[in-house]
């Protein structure tokens, strides 16, 4: 018995071979350049707190550069040896998003957030690393380990009601910051289930709607004018996203609620190709906006501040004037990476720029064709995505592969408009670029999934080679020993010619 027999693995796998993955690499080359230029431009830029101190040509933190960078050199070389043939440019463009990330970090004060562990006390630049770290980890294992996608399809409602169940917990257990209970803690780890749950919720209508798809889309309930799917096969997946949805209002994670509407509408519309879905999800949006704009004080606070944060500079409307105002000094070309953002009383003008606002902050210091470049990135990733939905074997990897990088595109698009004043904020992350180890790592978790589902299997090994000079002068190929288990039966006899 063979080793592959005797482990249970198909005898037709083979041994792995490493692939070399030569577009990923040049990429990742560009990627590692970008940022070691970006690390020696924060060093040279103009110190506030220590004016006189000469810089030179520098890292501005080179251990920092040379674990991430090492960490992304670690993960290209893993998913060569795994010898699979999965997406070359998912993992460049969110490494480079990552990059941009901890140069940022690095350039803003570092007693933002503080965290002592052991005798080492970790500033904001470390702990950005250290998430950085497992969220690429994470990628690489779920990248290289997932072959099998039964544990997702077959568990969609225990998956949630496992969502729904944490966010439940969330509700009643949660820690309370600013009159919102967004975090549970258990133990020494914290984290926010509702950056899960939208993993979850994709997983779970994926599965619901390639299984009902026929129905959806063939059969209708009219309803006077109105065409809408048959009712029982509708009703649970309705049900799962607006129990998840309203926890999250009462909850008053508007950023949340907002993503998991588009996203349901985005999927619903991917299912079954019906506009009217759409439109009339589009309705039922605007009209309970309105409603909640009515009878929830944060969400009228946000729609006023969005009409005219000018009407209240230094009170409620402060972060967004000082975010367009900071979107201004950076203009076309930049002020130059650090040396942006200057401090009011001592202070920097936007609070909690390094999880709202990161894109306010790039946007100063890289002007509009740095942020546009960094918008590029994630349809980069929306388009890989897309890509990898539009070639896949089935319909619930489909439309999981399209939920999954849609998530991230919707996620960066709503955090982008509310920075510019385009939608009322919300209180989301930018994707792989804010600060949050529960963003980065659910994120880490999309991009892994995105690369399993782009696998296109082991490459079939080369043709034999000819062993002797003899046999390719004359085009005869030396005979090659495989296994007999490894061998192509011979045709019967007496087959079609």
């Amino acid at each position: 018995m063979t080793a592959a027999a005797a482990s249970g693995l198909p005898a037709i796998l083979g041994p792995i071979r490493p692939r070399a993955r030569g577009r990923e690499s040049k990429l990742l080359f560009v990627v590692a350049i970008t940022i070691l230029v970006g690390s020696v431009s924060l060093e040279l830029a103009p110190r506030v707190a220590d004016p006189g101190e000469s810089t030179g040509l520098s890292l501005a933190n080179p251990l920092h550069v040379a674990i991430y960078l090492g960490l992304i050199g670690l993960a290209h070389l893993v998913l060569i040896l795994s010898g699979r043939r999965m997406d070359q440019v998912l993992l460049p463009a969110t490494a480079m998003l990552g990059g941009i990330s901890l140069l940022l970090m690095e350039r803003l004060p570092q007693t933002l957030v503080a965290q002592q562990v052991g005798p080492w006390k970790l500033g904001l630049g470390d702990i950005q690393l250290a998430w950085l770290v497992l969220s690429f980890s994470l990628a690489t294992a779920l990248a290289v380990t997932v072959r099998n996608d039964r544990w997702l399809r077959l568990y969609k409602y225990t998956w949630a009601a496992a969502g729904v169940a944490l966010l439940v917990a969330t509700y009643f257990l949660g820690d309370e910051i600013n009159g919102q209970r967004l975090s549970l803690s258990l133990g020494p780890l914290s984290g926010q289930p509702a950056e899960l749950l939208k993993v979850i919720l994709v997983v779970f209508l994926a599965g619901y709607l390639s299984e009902y798809r026929p129905l959806l889309v063939e059969e209708s309930t009219k309803v006077g004018p109105i065409s809408l799917p048959p009712l029982p096969f509708l009703a649970p997946m309705v049900a799962m996203w607006a129990i998840a949805l309203g926890l999250v209002v009462v909850q008053r994670d508007l950023g949340a609620a907002l993503l998991f509407f588009t996203v349901f509408l985005f999927l619903l519309y991917a299912a079954t190709g019906r506009a009217g879905y759409v439109i009339v999800g589009v309705i039922l949006f605007l009209a309970g906006s309105f409603v909640m704009y009515r009878l929830v004080g944060t969400v009228q606070t946000r729609v006023d501040i969005w009409l005219d944060p000018f009407k209240d500079p230094t009170g409620d409307g402060y972060q967004i004037v000082q975010s367009l105002y900071a979107f201004g000094r950076g203009g076309l070309l930049r002020t130059g990476l650090g040396a942006g953002l200057p401090t009011v009383g001592g202070n920097l003008p936007i609070p909690a720029v390094h999880t709202d606002f990161p894109l306010a902050a790039l946007g100063e210091e890289l002007g509009l064709v740095g942020v546009m470049g960094i918008l590029g990135l994630f349809l980069v990733v929306v388009e890989r995505g897309l890509r990898i939905a539009a070639s896949a074997a089935d319909e619930f990897r489909a439309l999981l592969a399209a939920g999954l990088s849609l998530v991230i595109g919707t996620q960066a698009l709503i955090i982008a408009a509310g920075n510019l004043k385009l939608i009322p904020l919300t209180g989301i992350t930018l994707p792989f670029v804010s600060y949050g180890g529960s963003s980065l790592l659910v994120n880490g978790i999309i991009v892994g999934l995105l690369l399993a589902l782009s696998d296109r299997g082991v490459e079939p090994p080369p043709p034999p080679r000819p062993r002797s000079r003899l046999a390719r002068l004359t085009g005869r190929v030396t005979r090659l020993e495989t296994p007999a288990s490894a061998r192509a039966p011979l045709p019967p006899a007496g087959g079609a010619r």
